[in-house]
């Protein structure tokens, strides 16, 4: 087991590391001087020269990318930003718990509906309540996160005034974010675990169980739902990642301090380091978030855990 997750954490590394590289490229390569977004619209030669070498932006692209990676290598250094020569590193801790817990907040919500619809809908195929979840499931996948933050805020600020449009002072505040980012996914994650279930309900093990006498609802959480996790927990890390990206669009519509706020501004503000830096904490989030999912497959079915022991190496024969 250790040696597989050491072995995940060095291509983690590789990942890493190429992100880093298309995203430094992306952001030299568009269109934009952060040098002049930096100084305005009125400055001198002078000025433009001494603010770019103050930026490093006066090297050649291979020094400021080796100078990237040496600074985050040496000292987990991000750079400052050029629009308020801030460390990054300190802008970013304090962020991240907002983003974190938006994006918590909506696989929370994914989980606690998407799962128990589709298992109601696997074990009464084709009732009511089936042909409901499958209609909602394809009017919610189709629907863009940011065109539901607006609706929920025309909805249920600007008309009915329950709650407020921006800001996170309450804990309420978090409600239409949340739902904006976890109902997305509650679709997703209904259709593969109906879908799922009913590939296990028709097994001869569970007929098995039920003819022993075994009741109805262990018979669904202990022996089926057992059995079809791994594709679930699969879309689960899937849709987290997807939340903790969506998310970046959440944050802007309802005004929330978190690293999709911070990206946005950097984006418009032409500011590389800042942009380069939200970038790398979200696929860093990404590749942990896949680490923990495979890592938690060994939880879940023993044959993995065994070849996580090395228990599934076949013996030589004699």
């Amino acid at each position: 087991m250790a040696k597989y997750i050491l072995k995940r954490l060095l291509m983690m590394i590789l990942v890493i590391a190429g992100v880093i590289l298309v995203v430094f490229s992306i952001m030299r390569l568009a269109p934009g001087d952060p040098v002049q977004a930096v100084l305005g619209a009125n400055y001198t030669q002078e000025q433009y020269d001494i603010m770019e070498a103050k930026l490093g932006l006066e090297k050649p692209f291979i020094v400021q990318l080796f100078n990237y990676y040496k600074g985050i290598i040496c000292g987990f250094d991000l750079g400052v930003s050029y629009s308020t020569m801030v460390p990054i590193t300190r802008e970013l801790a304090s962020r991240m718990p907002s983003t974190f817990a938006l994006g918590f907040m909506g696989i929370f919500i994914t989980i606690i509906i998407g799962i128990p619809a589709g298992i109601i809908s696997a074990t009464k195929q084709y009732s009511a309540f089936d042909y409901i979840t499958t209609v909602l499931s394809l009017f919610l996948s189709s629907m863009p996160n940011f065109w539901l933050a607006l609706m929920l805020m025309l909805i249920f600020s600007a008309n009915l005034g329950i709650l407020p449009a921006s800001g996170t002072d309450h804990w309420y505040s978090w409600i239409m974010p949340g739902l904006s980012v976890g109902l997305g996914s509650v679709a997703g994650i209904a259709r593969l675990t109906r879908s799922s279930m009913l590939d296990v309900v028709r097994q001869d093990y569970i007929r098995t169980a039920r003819a022993k006498g075994v009741s109805e609802g262990k018979v669904i959480t202990k022996h089926a739902l057992k059995n079809a996790l791994i594709p679930i927990i699969t879309m689960i890390g899937v849709q987290l990642g997807m939340i903790m990206g969506g998310s970046v669009i959440v944050e802007s519509i309802f005004n929330i301090p978190g690293i999709g706020t911070y990206m946005m501004a950097g984006i418009n503000g032409r500011d590389y380091p800042v942009v380069q830096a939200c970038v790398l904490v979200l696929a860093l989030s990404i590749c942990v978030v896949n680490l923990l999912v495979d890592i938690l497959y060994a939880f879940v079915d023993p044959r993995i855990r065994s070849q996580y022991g090395g228990g599934g190496k076949k013996k030589k024969a004699k």
